[in-house]
């Protein structure tokens, strides 16, 4: 087998590693497969714990928090493998996990990235919202996946059980070749956290990199463990980073138009959360197109790099339609009921 670096990113998080890390430790097993916890400077204890605990176990301790994409970025640089796995510290795995993931990534040069087929570990008769089997995006940048459209997860009926090409494999797992991830760039540690794994993974199909879903691999995903869905934090960096990853990432005869739809879009989604009484969220909303117009000009350079590199814009996991018009206007909740042609 390939060597492997499994890496876990803690924050503060002794609970959720209490719980979730035996499953990993017990199933990630291996010459060549190493797993990594990296610490974002955690306070509550959790290093004490894991270095009396685990005393065998590699950590990473970095100095400070630096969020999601930074913290890894620094945790991959650290390791040495072929393969590097992110893998949230809310997840449990199952017994083989790995295999299956490995084994496609060595016998398809081709493929960047990959990620499991993500269950609810809530009600694990469901998918994920995070992942779920394999993530997308529609002409106006809403992600989306195979098994959740907005907020509505499928039941797991095999519906989505064959391998298939994404746009976006999530971030609460994602096994990523270390040298596509390096160059590449990583996550964008101007995001801080969210949006962070699409806006790598569009640039990986950009250079036309494939990415794909390998189902026979499961894992059950909590979700939420840092920032749930109602936080007004996380509704202003999910807004603000899809507007940077789109202005990176849009090639220049369809940026214009896409960012004129999103403002209306955005507006609508705003008056949204006022009346359903979240005056914090209507306000982050807002808060979040300001802070993108104030880092538009730092993104400028981000853009050139990435429009000089990209050799294939028609990518066909774009959605050609808008999900959340077809969702809300046209009743299509599930993944198959979009059509791509």
């Amino acid at each position: 087998m390939s060597s492997v670096a499994v890496i876990i990113l803690n924050w503060n998080g002794q609970t959720l590693m209490e719980h979730y890390l035996p499953s990993v430790l017990a199933h990630t097993r291996g010459d060549g497969i190493e797993v990594v916890v990296a610490d974002n400077g955690s306070t509550d204890g959790s290093v004490d714990w894991l270095q009396t605990q685990y005393p065998g176990l590699r950590l990473v301790l970095l100095d400070r928090n630096y969020g999601f994409a930074e913290g890894y970025n620094r945790a991959v640089e650290a390791v040495e493998a072929e393969y590097v796995v992110l893998l949230n510290s809310d997840i449990e795995v199952a017994e083989g996990w790995l295999e299956p993931l490995v084994g496609y990534m060595d016998s398809h040069p081709e493929v960047a990235a990959c990620q499991p087929k993500i269950l609810s570990d809530r009600n694990r008769e469901y998918f994920e919202h995070a992942g779920a089997a394999g993530g997308f995006i529609d002409r106006l940048g809403y992600p989306f996946c195979r098994g959740r459209i907005q907020s509505l997860v499928e039941k797991d009926r095999g519906q989505y059980d064959s391998v298939a090409d994404i746009f976006w494999a999530t971030g609460a797992c994602l096994m990523i070749r270390r040298e596509d991830y390096l160059q590449a760039g990583g996550l964008d540690a101007d995001f801080f956290a969210h949006m962070e794994e699409i806006d790598l993974c569009w640039r990986l199909r950009l250079a036309g990199r494939r990415l794909v879903c390998l189902p026979e691999s499961q894992v059950f995903h909590l979700g939420g463990g840092t920032l749930n869905a109602q936080n007004p934090r996380k509704t202003f960096l999910n807004f603000r980073n899809n507007l940077l990853m789109l202005y990176k990432n849009l090639p220049s005869e369809r940026l214009r138009s896409v960012m004129w739809q999103r403002w209306v879009l955005d507006m609508v989604a705003a008056v949204f959360f006022l009346f359903k009484g979240e005056t914090k969220n209507f306000a982050a909303v807002f808060k979040a197109r300001c802070a993108y117009r104030q880092m538009k000009p730092l993104m400028q350079p981000k853009r050139a790099e990435i429009q000089a590199r990209a050799c294939q814009h028609c990518i066909p996991e774009i959605y050609p339609g808008i999900s959340t018009l077809d969702f809300f206007l046209r009743g299509k909740k599930t993944f198959d009921s979009l059509s791509f042609k």
